[in-house]
């Protein structure tokens, strides 16, 4: 238990952010073509998730990719399952570099219904779960989409979110949990109001020492989430970048108040298959300083 102990106190204290590093199997193909690699590079998702795999590489061994600001990092189930530089990926980030890691645990989204899209059947998820807990991954991640400000939609997200979080606390994870609010949103601002409400008075209702973290869409009010970000059965609240340019991204995160990232894109947008190392290093090194800065220091 010591390494969770250490884990939970970085995560729930510690400054800094979390890098996902978790695009599965729809959004690779763009995640390798922001990267450089063309859709034609490749054929079949087995060549695909290796490329995916050698560029997630070479971030999580980059040098500045550590504890000291990196504090988590979420990682696809394929990427879990593999190794870095001889030793499992989980192992490999915690012991090598400080970083507590988590694993994406959805299959992705339901048709739209009711302005939400609710997440797809996890028949695979207890054993997915007992897996990742073997390997040393301490906590979990599921996203749900959130499109229409719909009062009936937004309380079936964060009854689906909270029923599978407790599922995962059962294994000794810590549950992410993400429902998203899109961008693109008609009423963005609105669906994030019905939204908190929901995630306060389910929280509320949490049994004693149970804790969970929320990944949420930066809100158009700042700091919406506080009485989240405060809340003693909460360990953290992470924010996702959600399309927004880092600029941006940064921008809105330094105005909310305890917040830390937890981005993908943003992340990454500069990193290039191209580059020399030294270049790729510094681009990154760069993209993290900055994702920090957000995170600790706050307008």
């Amino acid at each position: 238990m010591m390494a969770n102990d250490q884990m939970l106190a970085q995560m729930s204290k510690k400054g800094g952010f979390i890098a996902a590093l978790d695009q599965s199997g729809g959004s690779s193909p763009g995640a390798l073509r922001l990267y450089g690699i063309p859709d034609t590079a490749y054929s079949g998702e087995d060549e695909m998730f290796r490329l995916i795999h050698q560029m997630r590489v070479r971030i999580m061994t980059a040098a500045a990719f550590k504890g000291d600001k990196v504090i988590g990092t979420i990682l696809f189930e394929g990427t879990m399952d593999g190794e870095v530089r001889g030793k499992p990926t989980a192992a490999y980030l915690w012991e090598e570099r400080q970083v507590v890691p988590f694993v994406k645990v959805d299959r992705g989204l339901e048709a739209e219904n009711d302005g939400v899209q609710l997440m797809r059947p996890m028949p695979q998820l207890d054993q997915l779960c007992e897996r990742a807990a073997k390997l040393g991954v301490y906590g979990t991640k599921m996203r749900s989409v959130i499109n229409l400000a719909s009062k009936e939609g937004i309380a079936a997200i964060a009854a689906q979110q909270f029923e599978v979080g407790e599922r995962i606390a059962q294994h000794g994870l810590m549950p992410i949990l993400e429902p998203e609010v899109s961008i693109k949103s008609p009423d963005k601002k609105g669906a994030e109001a019905i939204l908190f409400d929901e995630l306060k008075k389910r929280t509320d209702a949490l049994p004693a020492g149970r804790q969970v973290m929320f990944k949420l869409t930066l809100p158009d009010v700042a700091d919406l989430y506080r009485p989240l970000v405060n809340h003693p059965r909460v360990a953290r609240v992470v924010a996702l970048s959600g399309g927004y340019t880092r600029a941006d991204a940064c921008q809105r995160l330094a105005a909310n108040h305890g917040m830390i990232a937890s981005f993908s894109r943003a992340l990454v947008q500069d990193l290039r298959v191209s580059m020399s190392d030294a270049e790729f290093e510094a681009a990154l090194a760069q993209s993290i300083d900055e994702i920090h800065r957000a995170s600790t220091v706050k307008a």
